[in-house]
């Protein structure tokens, strides 16, 4: 039987876990490294990306899900798990955050703004319908939510979400302290 493991520190893991239940799935939730162990695949849920990995670190946690992803197993990350995924991070506290890594794109952490500037919008999925079937659009649900700035070109990008007008640019600090311009208005989201 397949298992699909939630990681349960924090955040939305009882909706993934009561989600895999409709569907029939057997779900797991993981709190320490040896329970990924014999998992077919991961959920990574959102929730407060900087206390979920503080708790991972607590739980030594980060060698285990790096070995997970490393192995190739399928693994999804929503809202603070897609922050883990990332291979990179900004608009991050001061110090950063420990990151997985394994998704070979850069993210801004609440790129749209505070919970007030929180918004729902209708995305065009072409992809995913030519795929999967079903409806072209999907509903995008953004609560202080991440975007995706930069991907690697091995990534399928799925969706792109027009960008608030007043989000006109974001420019990153590189290690050799060169500013880089990595978001304008006249780019979207990539999801």
């Amino acid at each position: 039987m397949t298992v699909v493991g939630v990681l349960a520190l924090q955040g939305s893991y009882n909706e993934h876990m009561a989600a895999l239940r409709r569907i029939g799935v057997r779900g797991l939730e993981v709190r320490k490294p040896e329970q990924l162990q014999g998992l077919h695949s991961l959920i990574i849920p959102g929730g407060e990306s900087t206390t979920m990995a503080k708790l991972a670190n607590y739980h030594n946690l980060f060698p285990a899900l790096r070995e997970f992803v490393g192995a190739g197993k399928p693994v999804w990350g929503t809202c603070a798990g897609l922050i883990f995924l990332a291979n990179k991070a900004v608009g991050q506290k001061s110090g950063g955050q420990e990151l997985i890594g394994g998704l070979d794109c850069t993210v801004h952490r609440n790129f749209f703004g505070s919970q007030l500037q929180s918004f729902e919008t209708e995305l065009s999925v072409p992809v995913l319908a030519e795929k999967e079937g079903g409806s072209n659009t999907c509903r995008g649900v953004f609560i202080r939510a991440p975007a995706i700035l930069d991907v690697g070109s091995d990534v399928e990008v799925l969706a792109n979400c027009p960008v608030p007008a007043d989000r006109p640019s974001i420019t990153v600090a590189s290690g050799e302290g060169v500013e880089e311009e990595v978001y304008s208005k006249d780019r979207a989201s990539k999801i």
